[in-house]
C-alpha cells in the first residue's frame, strides 16, 4: 500500500501543473528544496521517478503522469469536500478564489474591498495573470471566477458582461496631436504605438479594429505590462491603445492624454468567467451576483477631457 499525504500530493500537482520546481514553490510559498524533498519522498513511495529532466526543463513521466491525473481527482474531491462544509457555514466563513487578467486589476481590489466589508468572514485569493495565465487557471479548475475582457473560445465556460471597458487612444501631453478635434483614423499610421504582448484581450482589440478600419500601423515596443507601457508613452515612445481603467491616475495628474480619434472609443466589456460544471460556493455565487448588480454603480466614472 502507498504511504502518501496529502502534502506531498499538493506539492506534486503544482509541479507538474508548472512543470517547475521554482513556480511550484512561489505558489505554495515554500523554498525550492523543500519542494524538491517532497517530490524526492513522494518518488520513494511510489518507486517509480515522476519527472525527468532535459536540459533546463522538466516533464513528467508515465508514472508522473498517471500521478497528475489521480492527484487531480483527489485535489477536487477535497475542495468539493471544503465547499460544502462552508456552504453550512453559509457567509460568514468561506473563501472565494479570483484570477483576473492584469488591466482589470486597475479596478478588481475596488470591488472586492466593497464586497468584503459586506462579507467580513470571507477569504480571498486574487490572482493576477495575463490573459493566458487567467485561461489556463479556468482549464485547470483552480479558480473560482475569472474576470477578463473577451470571454474564450472552446472552453465550456458560462460568461455575463458586468461593466463597460473603452478603450482609448494615449499619448504624452506635448504630442501634436493633442491639439487635433476628430483625428481621422487614417492619421494614425503615421504614429507609433506601444502594444501588449500577443494573446493579449487589449491587443486582439486593437488588431480587429484597425483591420476593420485598414489601418497599417507601425509598432514599436511590445510588453506585457500596462504600466511599462504608459511609462514608455509618457517618454515619448509611441502611443497606445489602452482601457480607461489603467490611465485614470495619469488622466488626473496630466501626464497623459485622450486623443480625440473618430470612432473611440472602442466599447469593449468586462466579464465575470466560470466553468459550467463548476459547482461554486456560496461566496463565489455572491461575489458573481455582486458583480452583475453593482459594479456599475460602485465604481466611479472616469472624467477625462479630449485633448
Amino acid at each position: 500500500m502507498l504511504h502518501l499525504t496529502l502534502r506531498q500530493l499538493k506539492v506534486f500537482e503544482s509541479v507538474a501543473r508548472h512543470l517547475s520546481f521554482s513556480r511550484a514553490a512561489e505558489d505554495l510559498y515554500l523554498t525550492q528544496p523543500a519542494v524538491s524533498m517532497q517530490i524526492k519522498q513522494l518518488e520513494d513511495n511510489v518507486g517509480l521517478p515522476l519527472f525527468e529532466q532535459m536540459g533546463k526543463k522538466i516533464y513528467l513521466t508515465d508514472a508522473g503522469h498517471e500521478l497528475y491525473h489521480y492527484s487531480r481527482g483527489i485535489s477536487q474531491q477535497l475542495a468539493d469536500m471544503e465547499l460544502a462544509l462552508d456552504e453550512l457555514k453559509g457567509l460568514e466563513r468561506g473563501k472565494l478564489n479570483i484570477s483576473v487578467v492584469s488591466t482589470a486589476n486597475y479596478f478588481a481590489p475596488h470591488l472586492l474591498a466593497k464586497f468584503c466589508q459586506r462579507y467580513s468572514g470571507v477569504t480571498v485569493s486574487l490572482n493576477v495573470s495575463n490573459r493566458e495565465t487567467v485561461l489556463r487557471h479556468l482549464a485547470d479548475n483552480v479558480t473560482d471566477l475569472a474576470i477578463m475582457g473577451r470571454p474564450p473560445d472552446g472552453l465550456d465556460i458560462a460568461t455575463q458582461s458586468f461593466m463597460d471597458n473603452p478603450l482609448v487612444v494615449v499619448a504624452p501631453p506635448d504630442h501634436p496631436l493633442c491639439a487635433g478635434r476628430r483625428i481621422p483614423v487614417k492619421r494614425l499610421e503615421q504614429e507609433t504605438f506601444l502594444v501588449r504582448e500577443p494573446g493579449s484581450g487589449t491587443r486582439s482589440a486593437m488588431e480587429r479594429f484597425f483591420s476593420a478600419h485598414r489601418i497599417n500601423i507601425s509598432r514599436g515596443m511590445e510588453t506585457d505590462t500596462n504600466e511599462a507601457i504608459k511609462q514608455a508613452v509618457q517618454a515619448g515612445m509611441g502611443l497606445a491603445i489602452m482601457s480607461l481603467h489603467t490611465v485614470e491616475l495619469e488622466l488626473e495628474t496630466k501626464r497623459l492624454k485622450v486623443l480625440d480619434v473618430q470612432d473611440f472609443p472602442i466599447m469593449r466589456h468586462w466579464h465575470v468567467v466560470h466553468r459550467k460544471n463548476k459547482r461554486l460556493s456560496s461566496a463565489a455565487q455572491a461575489f458573481r451576483e455582486f458583480l452583475l448588480t453593482e459594479a456599475r454603480q460602485l465604481m466611479p466614472a472616469i472624467t477625462y477631457e479630449k485633448s
